[in-house]
């Protein structure tokens, strides 16, 4: 007999290929779709199964992270941080889990932006279940993800390898609400680790939820009030990015070439012998921002390009 837990496995299971028509791919880490900030880890999963679409823009991206048992005042900040953050180009990163990560998603929904949700089961086994109808809606305009082979339950050891994906995946982690023993909190630790920029957001000095996110405040994260603070906390070449990235551009929205034609061609043409910003780089190349910021870390990591002082880049061949 089938156990209680398996079958309601199988029913989520069976519900999400429907919704997404099986087409849950399986990308590799040598494949151009595979997310360019993620390819920078050394530990990263050597391949991810998506159901939606990965893109270039995905590049800039913010994870925003928190409590399963959210507050008011936590959910309604995440939802305002995810929609602010994604209406003006910035990929929203979270977990899909119930609370701050769900009101994070559906907050960049809202805004028409775009948001990846990382799961600790496989890509077509959607936990908690109530997220399917999220789940669904996420993938539509952006992209669920999994390191782990379709089917796979979600069990507690997964959670931290999921954790890790997510701060591989973006160039900052929010934490908005966290317990003092809460899941974000390791994602803030791994996103430390990996050099990435750690930020909370202040909660009530008498909340159980927000006693995780002050801990982090004085250990030197860096203090959200707004989407304004995010941006502040990313380094110049990204931060110029923010606002001028359309969602939807079909110029932003390809995935990245590895090989030197298209828009990565047209990045390398318009470099030359005196160093140029990343700004002077979009101007010149009509290339949208997103896009170009991708591409500018894409051929860094393949040795085509590099940077100079003053944030500044020029073909790797001159000196």
């Amino acid at each position: 007999m089938m156990s209680a837990g398996r079958k309601t496995t199988d029913c989520i299971r069976t519900e999400t290929r429907a919704a997404g028509g099986g087409k849950i791919r399986r990308i590799s880490r040598s494949s151009g779709e595979y997310p360019v900030q993620l390819a920078s880890v050394p530990s990263a999963p050597d391949a991810l199964h998506v159901w939606g679409r990965l893109v270039g823009d995905d590049a800039l991206a913010v994870a925003v992270v928190g409590s399963r048992r959210a507050t008011a005042y936590g959910v309604d900040t995440a939802e305002r941080l995810g929609a602010d953050l994604a209406a003006r180009g910035v990929t929203v990163v979270s977990g899909l889990a119930r609370g701050i990560d769900s009101a994070a998603h559906r907050g960049a929904l809202a805004a028409g932006g775009r948001t990846i949700a990382v799961l600790g089961s496989g890509a077509d086994v959607i936990y908690p279940p109530e997220n399917r109808a999220l789940a669904r809606r996420i993938a539509e305009s952006g992209a669920v993800v999994s390191q782990f082979e379709p089917g796979t339950p979600p069990l507690p050891q997964h959670f931290p390898e999921r954790n890790r994906v997510i701060a591989g995946l973006a160039l900052g982690v929010v934490v908005v609400e966290a317990a003092e023993r809460s899941g974000s909190l390791i994602t803030a630790g791994f996103a430390a680790e990996l050099g990435r920029e750690v930020m909370a957001v202040p909660g009530r000095v008498s909340s159980a939820e927000s006693r995780g996110a002050h801990r982090l405040i004085q250990d030197g994260a860096a203090l959200v009030q707004g989407w304004e603070d995010v941006i502040a906390q990313l380094p110049a070449r990204w931060r110029a990015c923010v606002g001028r990235s359309a969602a939807g551009d079909d110029a932003a929205t390809r995935a990245p070439e590895r090989a030197e034609g298209g828009d990565a061609g047209g990045v390398l043409q318009t470099l030359g012998e005196e160093p140029m910003t990343i700004d002077e780089i979009i101007d010149r190349s009509g290339i949208a921002s997103g896009r170009v910021a991708a591409l500018l870390v894409e051929l860094e990591l393949g040795g085509r390009v590099r940077q100079v002082d003053g944030k500044r880049f020029v073909p790797a061949r001159q000196g």
